[in-house]
């Protein structure tokens, strides 16, 4: 991918709080519609892990007590979550910006979840985006060279670049960048990680897809 300057992970968190306040603004009768690429969650549990992960990042900082007091309805998830994440930011920027990587891409993650479950198309130039395929393309990379894999390169049809494995790649897969962004994050079935532009069989990488803690649905994902 080409160069440019690394969003800090405060920058980014708190646009994932804001896009999801936003997908959630005004819907009150989608509180609990099930999410499909979570389905054993409800828009609301969806919300509650979100403000959970928060809390215990929070506490690895040295923050103190979490827990959202009283009801746990979306509002009042939606207050909390910026409560903890507002004290979370300055945490975040004072140890350097950088040591919050995994939580800001589960965090979007799950906003991108929730425009599916809701049917609302993807935020465009989200300051979260960089940040979170940096992740992805780490945990690929690692998975593909704990299988002793050839090393795979990773496109956008926007022209963004990433390599996963050791060595010169042995293969080439591209996608628009939100496909390719929910194929490394466990949200695309073997059929659909197949389906993308390949330079050669996907064979031999569509296990490498599962690693942590994503794996490809058995059914066709959103």
């Amino acid at each position: 991918m080409t160069a440019s300057l690394p969003v800090p992970d405060f920058v980014a968190y708190r646009a994932v709080r804001r896009g999801v306040r936003d997908l959630l603004r005004g819907r009150p009768g989608a509180w609990f519609h099930r999410v499909p690429a979570c389905p054993e969650w409800t828009v609301t549990d969806l919300l509650g892990h979100l403000t959970a992960i928060a809390g215990r990042v929070l506490a690895r900082h040295g923050g103190g007590p979490v827990s959202p007091a009283g009801a746990v309805a979306v509002p009042e998830l939606l207050d909390h979550w910026d409560d903890v994440g507002e004290e979370l930011d300055r945490r975040l920027e004072d140890a350097g910006g950088r040591s919050g990587a995994v939580m800001v891409m589960d965090a979007y993650t799950h906003e991108l979840d929730l425009c599916a479950a809701l049917g609302v198309a993807p935020p465009e130039d989200h300051a979260a985006e960089a940040p979170s395929f940096e992740v992805l393309v780490s945990g690929l990379s690692g998975s593909i060279t704990a299988r002793r894999l050839p090393s795979l390169r990773l496109c956008t049809t926007s022209g963004a670049e990433w390599t996963a494995g050791d060595g010169r790649p042995a293969a080439t897969v591209t996608a628009p960048t939100h496909d390719l962004y929910r194929s490394l994050a466990g949200r695309r079935s073997l059929a659909q990680l197949a389906a993308l532009a390949w330079s050669t069989a996907p064979e031999p990488w569509l296990p490498a897809f599962g690693w942590g803690p994503f794996a490809p649905p058995a059914q066709p994902g959103v």
